[in-house]
């Protein structure tokens, strides 16, 4: 393991990644603003399982693979792309739900997301956006290594502690992300009003975040 000021280093580090928007924060804060905060914060749960994936699939090699193979790569990245495109022309062509002008029902549709959104669905949902996205590998090999140092035995399990660090550090942040969310929805009456139009925004988003991973390079090994 390495030293506590790299230590340090490592956690603020993934700290500020992870308040870096992107597919994964723009994922909790949707579900947050239209389910409310549980469905935001399962949303994060569902990316950090995703993230285990990454940590242990590139400890044993392939993550590697993914960096050394283009067709791997290829593969994985076209998969992960059209998954991404896929949530976002789902979000543009779902239709809004009755609206009456009653703010106080829309904020009492959120305190019971439960009854709105299968909570199962989100999990999954934020599980396989972060799956399917080769860059995310990427990130973890290129990313923890940095802090292994060079003369530690058993790299590969020093690279699954610093990876499962990392990643539980990152709950705290989504689960400020989806409280942060929720609480917008819960008193912003402008927000809550044009709820529907958040799935427009969002899905554009999405499909602009699956044509950027389409077009990504396959990193030099």
């Amino acid at each position: 393991m390495p030293e506590l000021h790299q230590l340090l280093m490592f956690i603020a580090a993934g700290w500020l990644l992870n308040l870096t928007p992107g597919p994964d924060v723009l994922y909790i804060v949707t579900n947050a603003l239209r389910s409310g905060t549980r469905a935001g914060i399962v949303a994060g749960l569902g990316i950090t399982a995703g993230c285990f994936v990454h940590i242990f699939a590139a400890a044993v090699g392939v993550g590697a693979l993914l960096a050394t193979s283009a067709t791997a790569f290829t593969v994985l990245k076209w998969i992960g792309a059209a998954y991404l495109m896929w949530m976002g022309v789902r979000m543009l062509l779902s239709k809004p739900g009755a609206d009456n002008g009653n703010t106080a029902a829309l904020a009492a549709a959120q305190a019971a997301p439960v009854q709105q959104t299968s909570l199962r669905k989100v999990f999954l949902g934020g599980f396989w956006t972060n799956v399917l996205n080769p860059k995310v590998a990427i990130f973890f090999l290129a990313f923890v290594p940095q802090f292994i140092a060079p003369g530690t035995d058993n790299k590969a399990l020093a690279f699954v502690l610093l990876g499962v660090l990392f990643n539980v550090n990152a709950i705290p942040v989504n689960v400020g992300w989806a409280l942060a969310a929720s609480w917008m929805a819960r008193r912003a009456t402008v927000i809550q009003r044009g709820m529907h139009w958040l799935d427009r925004v969002a899905g554009a988003m999405f499909i602009g975040f699956g044509l950027k991973l389409a077009f990504t390079d396959q990193p030099a090994a």
